[in-house]
């Protein structure tokens, strides 16, 4: 509930569209900055994270850009237990300690992360074109 309120409070002082505006500006490579977006997910709930790449980038809804947000806020968000609200509620029901799934699983999501990211890449690019 804590991490709910603390990034509502990002959301309502704007702190998170800063953020995201910054580090689009920082970065000119979309994709690299979803993927930031994706990793900021395992701290940072996914939908201010969504919310304020809606601010920052201006392609149409159709755009692939939206489908790889979707899923670096989705997928992004296993690294850490407490980057869901499915993580938090199998800590608390399972019993799993944040520091034993740090250890054993945030590694195996992060490869899972950018070998995703990097087949949804090379997939956009080269084999639905």
């Amino acid at each position: 509930m804590g991490i709910l309120l603390a990034v509502a409070a990002l959301e309502s002082l704007g702190m998170l569209f800063e953020f995201a505006g910054s580090l689009n500006a920082a970065i000119p490579n979309s994709d690299i900055v979803v993927m930031l977006l994706g990793i900021g997910s395992a701290v940072i709930d996914n939908v201010p994270l969504v919310a304020a790449s809606m601010g920052m980038f201006s392609e149409p809804t159709n755009h692939p850009l939206w489908h790889f947000i979707a899923f670096s806020a989705g997928t992004g968000g296993s690294m850490l237990i407490i980057g869901s609200a499915a993580g938090v509620v199998a800590m608390g029901l399972e019993k799993i300690e944040f520091f034993w799934y740090l250890k054993k699983i945030s590694w195996l999501a992060f490869v899972g992360f950018i070998a995703g990211s990097i087949t949804f890449i090379l997939m956009r690019d080269f084999v639905l074109q």
